[in-house]
């Protein structure tokens, strides 16, 4: 079991970047993709990007792909998300999520969520 909690969000011109971080808790963090999603108001939940308990697999949502990287640092039970050329598009609710999806962009194959970060990119 772990206890993931998102920092690193903000305010960002368009064009400006932002790396998340998200620390999560518990000996098994090595056991877990991770996965990073997000929520605009008014919108439903979407996929961002995920990372596989190695390290070795990443996957990315067609919008982002080219400007956010996902990396992983199991040694500080650790998961980034950095963020260039940003938009105000990506404006939203970051939230970072940990399981053992069968699918990657499944948000239902994650059991444990942080609280989410603010991401706001003005244009």
């Amino acid at each position: 079991q772990v206890q993931p909690v998102e920092s690193g969000g903000g305010l960002v011109q368009a064009g400006g970047s932002l790396r998340l971080s998200c620390v999560a808790s518990g000996r098994t963090f090595s056991s877990y993709a991770m996965g990073w999603f997000r929520q605009a108001p008014g919108k439903e939940r979407e996929f961002v990007a995920a990372i596989s308990w190695s390290g070795g697999h990443t996957v990315y949502a067609d919008s982002v792909k080219g400007r956010l990287t996902i990396a992983r640092d199991n040694a500080k039970n650790t998961v980034y998300l950095q963020m260039n050329s940003l938009k105000p598009e990506d404006t939203a609710v970051y939230y970072c999520a940990a399981g053992t999806p069968k699918y990657y962009n499944d948000y239902a194959g994650y059991d444990y969520w942080g609280q989410g970060t603010q991401v706001t990119v003005s244009s």
